[in-house]
């Protein structure tokens, strides 16, 4: 297969496992974060009505959001980084004039 092929496999795949997840986790994440300063809500976090457990809920999103986000990033900044075929040969020298 062809570099291009591949980097384009590669991004395709990086967005949908890793970059829609970690943005729904980003946006749901701080989501509950903000909820659970607001006075009088209605929080029900896995059976827990205490706003303590939609801020951790918030942050841990937040968090694994962020972590997802930047893996996929660096799956798709290592794919289309271009790389030379040839290593410079540190015992050339500049042509003279």
């Amino acid at each position: 297969m062809n570099k291009k092929n591949v980097a384009i496999i590669v991004t395709v795949a990086a967005i949908l496992l890793c970059g829609c997840p970690g943005l729904f986790s980003l946006f749901f994440g701080g989501m509950f974060a903000l909820i659970s300063f607001i006075p009088g809500t209605n929080i029900d976090v896995m059976g827990s009505s205490d706003p303590r457990s939609a801020l951790n809920f918030g942050i841990g999103g937040v968090c694994i959001g962020i972590v997802f986000v930047l893996i996929a990033a660096a799956a798709i900044f290592s794919a289309w980084r271009r790389k030379s075929d040839t290593a410079p040969n540190a015992n050339t020298f500049p042509p003279t004039i």
